[in-house]
């Protein structure tokens, strides 16, 4: 699904990959758009999702570089900024293909690491059981900018690994203050979760929550319809107010879909 705002910013992104780039022969070889962009359609605070697949490993301070420079091309949310907010993954194809588990991240930029990039902090290449679920992602909802089709680059993610790779995350969640400050994007997190965990299959945020909620018993349908009218703007976000019945939904989440995932 085109829209008529991010062709501007993805055309803005991608000269500085180029640029940045160029002295390490780290070439680009595929670069998918994917999410909200594509599938079900940008909400108020959708980012902008790229994924990037180089022949080579950056190093540090290409690294760096790079995640310098995307700040020039990327606003975040809400704050009325030229661009939306920009989310670009990078990784190498020998380390995503052939698939294993977990994969090597070489990058990821995305506004929540601003402050840290500007205070001259910068995360690492790393091992990421997140890439399981993005390449599924690519894989079935993307738009190659460059290079083939996802579905025709990447190898299929096996079921179990993509099933563990949802299972480690739900596991991040365990008290008020790991979701403390993102109550509502943790609540829909489980509810793409839920989804993914019963299909094998990722929904966009609004369509996981609608699923969810008719699954829900009736004391957990009101948070989950508020969290889904926050994000598509209709509704103003007040999760963070309501801490117990947060909390509630997060254990009954976890636990449903610890159950079908076992």
């Amino acid at each position: 699904m085109m829209v008529e705002f991010y062709p501007a910013q993805v055309s803005s992104s991608c000269p500085t990959l180029a640029r940045d780039r160029a002295p390490s022969g780290c070439d680009t070889g595929h670069n998918p758009l994917f999410g909200s962009a594509i599938d079900g359609g940008l909400k108020p605070d959708s980012d902008i999702d790229l994924l990037v697949t180089v022949s080579a490993a950056p190093n540090d301070s290409l690294r760096q570089a790079l995640m310098l420079d995307l700040l020039k091309v990327s606003s975040p949310p809400g704050d009325g900024g030229t661009w939306r907010p920009l989310e670009l993954t990078v990784v190498a194809r020998s380390e995503v293909v052939p698939w294993r588990y977990p994969a090597r991240r070489e990058l990821q930029f995305g506004e929540w690491l601003r402050h840290d990039i500007l205070s001259g902090t910068f995360e690492p290449a790393v091992l990421d059981h997140d890439l399981a679920i993005l390449l599924t992602k690519a894989r079935q909802h993307s738009l190659a900018l460059l290079g083939p089709s996802a579905a025709t680059f990447f190898e299929p993610v096996p079921k179990e690994h993509f099933s563990k790779a949802l299972f480690d995350t739900i596991a991040q969640w365990n008290a008020e203050s790991d979701w403390k400050g993102d109550e509502r994007n943790v609540v829909l997190a489980l509810a793409r979760i839920w989804y993914s965990a019963s299909t094998g299959l990722i929904a966009p945020k609004d369509v996981a929550a609608a699923w969810v909620s008719e699954r829900l018993p009736a004391e957990h349908r009101p948070l989950i319809c508020k969290a889904r009218a926050a994000y598509l703007g209709s509704e103003d976000d007040d999760l963070a107010m309501r801490v117990e019945e947060t909390a509630a939904f997060v254990r009954y989440a976890k636990a449903t879909i610890e159950r079908i995932l076992r």
